[in-house]
């Protein structure tokens, strides 16, 4: 039973994550809350070795959740669940999108996904900083502002972003070198 879960669970995440792995954060957050396969902490861990591991963020972020959830055959089902939506839609879309190639309609749809890709971003972008940085269990027990933050994550997070800023290295340094100082720092 568990298998089809993770099948259906991550099929629908499949269908309506448009825009790529960051959007299937809100809907990854919403799973930590509703199963046991894995928390809010562990999807921290969970899109910081998706980011630095080869291939799509969602991919590996679902093959993750599902190993967590029921072992290799988990990671498995929960990443064939995940793609099966976008393999279904190529399909279709290849056999008609010539068809419908200049069509006004079909490009105010595209045009229309958008805002809505956008904003899922912008709602896992919010997730990775709460997750990150925010220490809400700690400021609700102490109601201290200076425990709202992690303030070492924090620091290494406007340490790097200007460092991305102002030095031009390959995106993977910067992968690397928040890995060993975040390890260094005990985040």
């Amino acid at each position: 039973m568990t298998y089809l879960v993770l099948f259906l669970e991550f099929f629908k995440i499949g269908l309506f994550a448009v825009g790529g792995g960051l959007s299937t954060l809100p809907f990854l957050s919403e799973l930590a809350g509703k199963y046991t396969w894995f928390d809010e902490a562990m999807l921290g861990n969970m899109i910081a070795v998706s980011q630095s591991t080869p291939g799509p963020i969602g991919i590996n972020m679902a093959t993750y959740a599902g190993f967590n959830a029921a072992g290799i055959l988990g990671g498995i089902i929960a990443t064939v669940g995940l793609v099966t939506p976008s393999v279904i839609v190529i399909i279709i879309v290849a056999h008609v999108l010539n068809k419908f190639k200049k069509s006004q309609v079909v490009q105010a749809i595209f045009y229309a996904l958008r805002p809505a890709v956008a904003g899922l971003i912008a709602v896992a972008g919010f997730g990775v900083f709460k997750i990150a940085v925010l220490t809400l269990d700690q400021f609700e027990i102490t109601h201290q502002v200076v425990d709202l933050l992690n303030w070492k994550a924090a620091l290494l997070f406007i340490v790097m972003y200007f460092m991305t800023t102002k030095i031009n290295k390959h995106p993977i340094f910067f992968i690397a070198l928040g890995a060993v100082v975040g390890i260094l720092m005990g985040l």
